[in-house]
């Protein structure tokens, strides 16, 4: 016998589970998530270090890689600032680290036990692998385990990051088997390798501090890490984003007056407030002594302010088992932004980041997951409320 849902969630994500949670609060409608794993929310337990970074203090779709309007209407509908208040309302009291972080004070299982709590009354069905869907309402789903039938379907199912705990491309196969238009996954939120030029870079291993990196039309303003590998660092993963191919251009000192120290007697690396090591490093690089600033003629001081600038074109990244999300998804133009439904395919929804929108790093992802859940079950439920007994079909 075959389960029929009003609604059935692939994947038990953050998304997946606040779609959940609304549809349950909300309506009466009969729901089931379907998750690959033996426990639901993985990612999101192990995100930001066990304590998920739930979103950030300045959220708006510039933070986002992917179709403004899409963007801006999930964020109107709920915003941070009612996502903060829905978690404190469950008993969460986010903190704030560095100024512009929100993360759980003590683990994600705070978040994932509201969540779960919120959604109580939807059948959790828990290591089941998804094989695909098929039909146009209802809509047929099918596991490695057995089917299940339902009138609506909302793929929840995440990009290809963090494939140590399930992640897989399904969303997408799901997508391209209606036909619809899919953006390939690609590493995002991860680290850059280094063109044999930068290989110096590669000696300052662990070395970290501020800097700011010019991207694609962007600027982003975060901690630089020096890694085996390459350069790393939030600066870097949010970098990676908008990153394709082609140059970089890296400011290891952001806002400071150079012109304050052209006249000093202090040696160069001495004068500037940066790691020795990796001063001397910077300057080996670019071909100059490490000498008092005021010695420096023109053509030298014109080669240290690249230090303000400097240019270098990654040759790649640390790929998918580095990376903190995907960019790539179903293509935004195939989804209605007022609903996250397909515009072609009648009760296929899709959230999260099995859409093609990917937000920096800072919590900007779980804010989209959840923003998009709760735009998706707020059309789902003014479609009706039905049945909230689940019905069995032979």
């Amino acid at each position: 016998m075959m389960k029929h849902y009003d609604v059935i969630i692939l994947g038990a994500g953050a998304g997946g589970l606040m779609c959940a949670a609304q549809l349950r609060e909300h309506t009466n409608l009969s729901v089931a998530l379907i998750e690959g794993n033996s426990r639901p929310a993985l990612k999101l337990k192990a995100s930001g270090g066990g304590k998920c970074n739930l979103t950030n203090v300045e959220v708006d779709e510039t933070h986002f890689l992917g179709d403004e309007t899409l963007v801006r209407h999930a964020l109107s509908v709920f915003p941070q600032k009612r996502l903060l208040e829905y978690f404190r309302e469950g008993g969460l009291r986010p903190v704030i680290r560095k100024e512009r972080y929100y993360f759980c004070p003590k683990s994600s299982d705070e978040v994932i036990s509201i969540l779960l709590g919120r959604g109580a009354g939807s059948d959790l069905v828990l290591g089941h692998k998804i094989f695909s869907v098929e039909g146009k309402g209802p809509f047929v789903v099918t596991t490695d385990r057995e089917q299940f039938r339902a009138s609506s379907v909302v793929v929840a199912t995440g990009g290809a990051s963090y494939k140590e705990i399930g992640a897989s491309d399904i969303g997408l196969k799901i997508a391209q088997s209606y036909r619809l238009e899919t953006v390939p996954f690609a590493p995002a939120l991860v680290g850059l390798t280094l063109q044999p030029k930068e290989f110096w870079m590669k000696e300052l291993s662990g070395i970290s501090f501020p800097a700011r990196i010019h991207v694609a039309g962007k600027t982003l303003d975060e901690d630089l890490l020096f890694a085996h590998k390459g350069i790393s660092g939030p600066v870097v993963l949010s970098a990676s984003l908008y990153w394709h191919r082609g140059e970089i251009t890296v400011d290891f000192l952001p806002d400071f007056d150079l012109e304050g120290i052209r006249k000093e007697k202090k040696l160069i690396s001495t004068a500037l407030p940066l790691p020795k090591r990796f001063m001397k490093s910077f300057l080996e690089a670019v071909g100059l002594e490490d000498k008092p600033c005021g010695r420096l003629n023109p053509e030298e001081w014109n080669t240290l302010i690249r230090i303000r600038s400097y240019a270098m074109a990654p040759s790649g990244t640390f790929g998918f088992s580095k990376a903190e999300a995907c960019r790539g998804g179903v293509a935004c133009g195939e989804i209605d932004p007022l609903t996250m439904q397909s515009c072609k395919i009648p009760g296929l929804y899709f959230i999260g980041e099995t859409v093609d929108v990917t937000g920096e790093l800072g919590g900007y992802n779980f804010q989209w997951a959840f923003s998009s859940a709760v735009v998706c079950a707020n059309a789902i439920g003014s479609m009706g409320s039905k049945s909230n007994t689940v019905e069995y079909e032979k």
